[in-house]
């Protein structure tokens, strides 16, 4: 065994691991990166935001060729699909990304170690790669970023041929004619999208009452409304019991959640997205001591150090909300914690964004919530019907609201579905990070004719002053 020591060693190299181990080396920290995987960038890069939003843009493009550019005056002869062609190019994305990520290890001088680690002392990180020998690294600090899997669902068995993860769904050969999605959140959703622009007819199946849980609750409506119209169909209320597949496809059996006669779906391909779960497999957290709650996520403090000292953990594996880029600021804070310094994530101002057509993006606290906690508050919407630029675009479904606190006028929430949404809310993330109102929204000047003069005219109306409406 060879032994290396480190100032911290991060295993996983996903978002938040890399992320961390950037920082802490700029901090002027020796620094190792353990990955299992053989590609940096983790679930996000190799098998989740990346290669989704890549064919999402892509079955865009080729769904606007098809159904939509005749009205922009722009005729074409005929559309055809080359599912391998748009399959190359997204891995192509993802090998170019994942090249940039080892390049900037190197720049940063953070020793990257392939293979899987595994917790052996608190202060120990053994690393094997295949049959060779294993790796014994010594760290004042050990970083836990390792993420999180598929979710399982009893009584279907992925197999990633007839029944499929989100992996899976990334990498068909061929489009499905019917596609059944068990799971109405944001992967089910975006996925579902992209199968259905290529032509699949999409059913998805939901336990809940409604789409994107967690989200605003007319927000929620109004997306299966817009989602039914493009024609994706929605049984909601509904759990599956059972999935049979076969040479020919898929036979699942449904059954409403409050009792009632099941019924029988068939479907060319399942997709399993009812969630994610988070990865410890293997790391020996268990025989270490750490603690972890009744789901499985790892217990840490406000310094993201576990139980067991110098052990600390990031991301999707403790919990919260599961995004990337939540990971990069956990990443980026617990590395400027062990420098001494005061890092700090502000939970109340990470925004979520569904990539669908239009895209969803919220910050911040929905009405539901707000009623559950007794905040007395004021509602501004406004319309991407009255936006202009979004009426040259022809694309203006959806709209803007902006929750104010009724004493003070503090943003609490911003919820918008409409044309680059996820681009859209980082003004309101920007305003609500530094503590700011509605009329701060208001009263700042936009470019005209642009999508963001709809947030302005919904900070507006919060004050009942809106023009365009």
């Amino acid at each position: 065994m060879s032994e290396d020591s480190f100032d911290l060693v991060v295993i996983g190299g996903g978002p938040g691991g890399y992320v961390a181990a950037i920082r802490a080396a700029q901090l002027g920290m020796n620094v190792a990166c353990v990955e299992k995987r053989g590609a940096l960038g983790g679930t996000c890069l190799n098998v989740g935001c990346i290669p989704s939003k890549a064919l999402l843009q892509s079955s865009h493009h080729y769904q606007t060729a098809n159904h939509e550019l005749a009205a922009h005056g722009v005729k074409t002869a005929s559309v055809t699909l080359d599912l391998a062609a748009m399959m190359a190019r997204k891995d192509k994305v993802v090998a170019e990304l994942t090249k940039g990520i080892e390049f900037l290890l190197k720049k940063n001088k953070v020793s990257r170690v392939d293979g899987a680690g595994a917790v052996t002392a608190a202060d120990t990180v053994t690393v094997k790669a295949g049959k060779g020998k294993a790796r014994v690294l010594k760290a004042e600090n050990i970083l836990i970023a390792t993420g999180s899997d598929t979710a399982p669902l009893a009584g279907v068995k992925i197999d990633e041929k007839r029944i499929v993860s989100s992996t899976g769904a990334l990498s068909l050969a061929k489009v499905p004619k019917d596609m059944v999605v068990i799971g109405a959140g944001v992967i089910g959703l975006e996925l579902g999208s992209v199968w259905r622009r290529l032509g699949s007819k999409v059913t998805v199946v939901e336990f809940l009452d409604g789409i994107l849980p967690g989200m605003d609750g007319e927000v929620r409506a109004q997306m299966r409304r817009i989602l039914s119209r493009q024609g994706m169909a929605f049984k909601l209320s509904t759990k599956v019991t059972t999935a049979r597949p076969s040479k020919s496809g898929v036979s699942l059996t449904v059954a409403p959640v409050n009792g009632g006669p099941e019924e029988t779906l068939k479907a060319d391909l399942v997709l399993v997205a009812i969630g994610r779960r988070p990865y410890t497999d293997g790391l020996g957290l268990d025989r270490l001591g750490v603690e972890m709650d009744k789901r499985g996520f790892v217990k840490v403090d406000e310094d993201f150090q576990t139980n067991v000292a110098g052990v600390f953990a990031i991301g999707d594996v403790i919990g919260g909300a599961m995004l990337a880029h939540k990971a990069e600021d956990e990443g980026v804070a617990v590395a400027e914690i062990l420098a001494g310094q005061a890092g700090h994530v502000n939970y109340e101002t990470i925004p979520g964004v569904v990539y669908t057509h239009p895209e969803v993006a919220s910050v911040g606290l929905g009405e539901e919530k707000l009623k559950e906690d007794g905040v007395a508050y004021n509602v501004g919407k406004f319309p991407f019907s009255a936006n202009s630029r979004a009426r040259v675009n022809a694309d203006a479904d959806g709209f803007v609201k902006v929750l104010a606190d009724a004493a003070g006028d503090r943003v609490l929430g911003v919820h918008i579905i409409g044309p680059a949404a996820g681009e859209l809310i980082q003004e309101a993330v920007s305003v609500m990070e530094f503590g700011g109102s509605a009329e701060d929204m208001a009263r700042t000047c936009h470019a005209h004719p642009g999508l963001y003069e709809a947030l302005k005219e919904a900070a507006m109306a919060v004050d009942g002053r809106a023009i365009h409406i």
